[in-house]
């Protein structure tokens, strides 16, 4: 049975939602593209994680984005996502970092951006610092500044699996801070071994057996990158046709390259002449 999955909970007792998500072959997909740091590994597994969470809150059609920037060696962490569960990401780094680097040695100063990209309707952007201990930490930071709503973020990742999972009280009416707490405090006692081994109702039942839970059908979480060649193809036109031909004379082709899942795509001097012979405005690519 796949690990790649989300699964959505609520407590029939209780104003409170939960998430949990197991992640295997998207996220061995995510890092087989470069050659990371087992630190890097380790941080883009929790943010894959923790990225399929949030998309699971979003109440539109569109996309996600955790990023983190920072002045350390890693100068970059990102994931994408949108609410198919369809995720990819990558990361920026420079020179040797120790396995067990923490948060702050990887990152320096730096912040973490989360972007929500609608199909329709207006882009929202949240910044905060990135100045905890951990990714969860910073997370749940973040709720409490942008929804003032009480959540609680586990996240753990091992190069080979990532997971996590999400409580957050439901905006109702009334105070259930006290119901949160109580569910919050089970929650954090799980384990890591238990969400990389386990099936999600067993991890559940152990949490919350003396609780009524309500588990949903789970949703399949894929990697899944968005280039193309077409794609390469509109990003040569916006540069000028004199500077790809210098390119072409002197390589006899431009490469192209795509972060996220390290593709090439070749373009020679009959392809550049047809790139540059369409008309933006008529071209349909997507």
């Amino acid at each position: 049975m796949t690990k790649d999955n989300l699964y959505r909970y609520l407590f029939d007792n209780a104003s409170v939602r939960g998430e949990l998500v197991q992640l295997e072959k998207s996220y061995q997909e995510v890092i087989a593209a470069h050659d990371y740091p087992v630190a890097i590994q380790h941080l883009l597994g929790e943010l894959m994680a923790a990225t399929s969470l949030l998309t699971a809150t979003l109440k539109f059609s569109g996309d996600i984005s955790i990023q983190l920037q920072g002045d350390g060696p890693v100068s970059l962490a990102v994931i994408n996502g949108n609410n198919l569960q369809q995720l990819r990401g990558v990361s920026r780094w420079n020179g040797d970092i120790a396995a067990d680097a923490l948060l702050q040695s990887l990152f320096g100063k730096g912040h973490m951006v989360i972007t929500l990209t609608p199909d329709d309707g207006e882009r929202y952007q949240g910044v905060v610092a990135l100045d905890k201990e951990t990714l969860s930490e910073c997370l749940e930071a973040y709720f409490e500044q942008s929804e003032q709503l009480p959540t609680k973020i586990k996240l753990f990742a091992d190069a080979k699996q990532a997971a996590g999972m999400f409580l957050q009280v439901l905006p109702t009416d009334g105070n259930h801070n006290e119901e949160f707490e109580h569910l919050s405090v089970l929650t954090e006692t799980v384990k890591q071994e238990e969400l990389f081994s386990l099936e999600a109702e067993e991890v559940l039942h152990r949490l919350y057996h003396e609780e009524e839970v309500r588990l949903f059908e789970p949703v399949a979480i894929t990697f899944n990158c968005t280039c193309s060649k077409e794609r390469s193809a509109q990003a040569i036109r916006t540069v000028a046709k004199e500077e790809i031909d210098s390119i072409i004379a002197e390589q006899g082709k431009v490469e192209m390259g795509c972060e996220y899942c390290n593709s090439k795509y070749i373009f020679d001097a009959i392809d550049v002449e047809a790139i540059y012979a369409v008309s933006p405005n008529s071209d349909t690519t997507q």
